[in-house]
């Protein structure tokens, strides 16, 4: 039964997604303590430039492994549509890091090193479901 389910293209697709995503959330989260602590930087500061960084590697990777895109669509023109929504995913990312850090930095100036992964958490299901209707190849 388990590998009925998973023999499924959609379950596939997200395994596929998830592996991409765990990656980028290594390089995201490892970015933003390396910016924060060894460059003093302001954590919203840093987890945006972070952010950017990921979301480059994601679309790549995304592209190579995830999504069947149209071969004969405007590679310009789909990295602008994945910025776009990419750049829903940062004022999300922005937004729940702000208030995490917000309650918990009285207790724990450090706070934004646990608010990251359930930051990020939010944005991936936001990020799969706008890049499966929007950047998917329709069949």
């Amino acid at each position: 039964m388990i590998k009925k389910i998973l023999d499924k293209p959609l379950i596939q697709q997200i395994l596929k997604f998830g592996v991409v995503g765990f990656l980028c959330f290594f390089i995201e989260y490892g970015l933003l303590i390396l910016l924060r602590e060894l460059l003093g930087m302001p954590v919203l500061v840093a987890n945006c430039i972070a952010f950017i960084v990921s979301m480059i590697v994601n679309y790549i990777l995304s592209i190579i492994f995830v999504f069947e895109t149209d071969k004969n669509k405007n590679k310009i023109k789909e990295f602008i549509v994945f910025t776009v929504f990419s750049v829903g995913g940062l004022l999300i990312n922005q937004f729940v890091m702000w208030a995490g850090t917000a309650v918990l930095d009285p207790f724990w100036s450090r706070s934004y090193i646990l608010v990251k992964p359930f930051a990020t958490g939010v944005v991936m299901v936001y990020n799969f479901i706008t890049r499966k209707l929007f950047i998917e190849k329709k069949a």
